[in-house]
């Protein structure tokens, strides 16, 4: 199924429920392996040490999660997606997976050290609503990383990036899932996206401080950092 870019909750929801199975292989296929490097940067930029708590959003079957567990973190994965959530709690029962909405996060206020979206913001229906729940959850210090597609910063490759978006990877998709619209779905969201400098000014304007961000593979990806005031207002 496809979800429309009204980005109805219960509609996305479904979208990645139908993928679940065989999500990691197509990410790895239609981003020509970069996904991984993508999430080990933004790891290194959670900098999260044993005995630190972190909520990584938009974790889906946990891969994103298992480095943060394996470093010592206690990290929760959550997800709105109970299909996703059941494929990674079969192959990873001791991670503590949590069904969630990013607009209505199931936490109290305070408990994280650090919150981490990757691939996942760019699908929540309110952008800055989400972007305020993550720093209701994250305690006066402690850290934001968003890791999301962008837009790339060299006007030839915006064109190539664009083309293989809307042209090359609905084929793709098509031969290593059997549920080829959702990936026509993700590349428009991609599309749609709003660049590296207002999606600063989005998480900015949610409270947060200390915005900053990287271009990854020339933009195609930006990693934004931010951190929650020590006082806010």
């Amino acid at each position: 199924m496809r979800a429309s870019l009204a980005k109805r909750p219960a509609e996305v929801a479904a979208m990645f429920d139908g993928i679940a199975h065989r999500y990691d292989l197509t990410n790895d296929v239609i981003s020509l392996g970069q996904d991984r490097r993508w999430r080990r940067v933004t790891i290194d930029a959670v900098d999260a040490v044993p005995g630190e708590r972190v909520l990584d959003l938009a974790a889906g079957t946990g891969t994103s999660s298992e480095p943060f567990d394996a470093a010592g973190v206690e990290v929760v994965p959550c997800d709105f997606s109970v299909g996703m959530l059941q494929v990674g709690k079969a192959r990873r029962p001791d991670l503590p997976f949590t069904a969630g909405d990013a607009m209505r996060l199931p936490f109290a206020d305070g408990v994280f050290d650090a919150v981490t979206i990757s691939f996942g913001l760019r699908n929540v229906q309110d952008t800055s609503a989400a972007l305020r729940e993550m720093l209701r959850v994250t305690r006066p210090g402690g850290r934001l990383v968003v890791c999301e597609f962008s837009t790339p910063t060299w006007a030839p490759l915006r064109v190539v990036y664009s083309e293989y978006l809307m042209r090359a990877l609905p084929p793709v998709a098509r031969a290593v899932s059997k549920e080829p619209d959702a990936y026509v779905y993700l590349a428009e969201s991609i599309r749609e996206w709003p660049d590296q400098q207002a999606l600063g000014r989005l998480v900015l304007e949610a409270g947060w401080g200390e915005v900053a961000y990287r271009h990854l593979s020339g933009g195609i990806v930006a990693l934004h950092r931010a951190v929650r005031p020590l006082a806010d207002g």
